[in-house]
């Protein structure tokens, strides 16, 4: 399984981004999904997790009313939407999988990680 992050880039406080995470391999639906972020000199930390339907969601506090995850099964994609950015949302972004949880709340939860997108937000 393979994870492929895409959608980061430079966006001024308040504005938006998409992110979209593409997973190559069988069952994509046998996995639970979400995303973590990682600021300089900071610990990766969990922004948003999916279950294998979408149908249910969980948030960090910080994000919550913001940002939302989604996933499409028949695309094998997931996404981030992200709205109303500020600054301390800045981070390199991580999609992640999970197999053996029915959702990805933690590191120790995650079987796959995709790699780092940037997303910078200007003041």
């Amino acid at each position: 399984v393979q994870l492929q992050a895409s959608g980061g880039g430079l966006v001024q406080a308040g504005g938006s981004l998409r992110l979209s995470c593409s997973v190559s391999g069988d069952a994509f639906t046998a996995y639970a999904v979400g995303w973590f972020r990682q600021a300089p000199e900071k610990e990766r930390e969990f922004v948003a997790s999916a279950n294998w339907s979408g149908g249910s969601t969980l948030y960090a506090d910080s994000v919550k009313g913001r940002f939302t995850i989604s996933r499409d099964n028949s695309k094998n994609t997931v996404y981030l939407d992200m709205n109303r950015l500020k600054p301390e949302d800045a981070a390199v972004y991580f999609c992640a999988a999970a197999l053996h949880s029915a959702m990805v709340i933690d590191t120790t939860d995650v079987d796959y990680w995709g790699q780092g997108t940037q997303v910078t937000v200007s003041s």
